[in-house]
């Protein structure tokens, strides 16, 4: 049924449109792909963000993180892989659903240990920023700028401040020039 005014409607991306392509900056081992076709037709979410993935076999989606501001939540399509949480590890397969909450306690990575690709959908919420924390690396990621930083080298608020006075005699002596 069409529509005979120029209102919105539904966006379609049917399965023999799916576009995947290789997420840009990964490395060996963290291969993971991405269905671009919704940015083709022009499908720019503004709360939900989402995106149809492909896990080959032998690859990880990302190094075991959690994030301090989102919500993920991944529904597999096909196939199946290793889910690790801080509760271990588990098979997940076609069908599951796996919700990761924000905090530690929702810290995941899946990787393929099978010989066929995983399909699935991964939906996360944003609240336009996060930091991603990586406790195997001790790294941390402020999103979207991707800035990454040691967890470990953390500082006091006021360190290097303490001058204050000098900083702004400093400043006061590059204007007169």
């Amino acid at each position: 049924m069409k529509s005979n005014d120029n209102s919105t409607m539904a966006t379609i991306i049917r399965k023999k449109e799916h576009n995947f392509q290789p997420n840009p900056n990964k490395i060996d081992g963290f291969r993971l792909w991405t269905d671009t076709t919704r940015k083709t037709k022009g499908v720019a979410p503004q709360y939900l963000n989402f995106d149809l993935r492909r896990l080959d076999p032998h690859q990880c989606n990302a190094p075991y993180h959690f994030h301090r501001y989102a919500e993920e939540l991944f529904l597999i399509l096909s196939g199946s892989a290793t889910l690790r949480t801080p509760s271990g590890f588990e098979i997940v397969q076609e069908g599951d659903l796996l919700f990761f909450e924000a905090g530690e306690s929702g810290a995941h990575q899946i990787c393929n240990h099978t010989e066929e690709p995983c399909f699935y959908l991964d939906m996360r919420s944003s609240i336009g920023y996060d930091v991603c924390e990586y406790p195997d690396s001790d790294k941390i990621i402020l999103i979207p700028n991707g800035e990454t930083f040691r967890k470990s080298e953390q500082h006091p608020y006021f360190e290097g401040e303490t001058a204050v006075g000098k900083i702004w005699d400093k400043l006061k002596e590059s204007e007169k020039r």
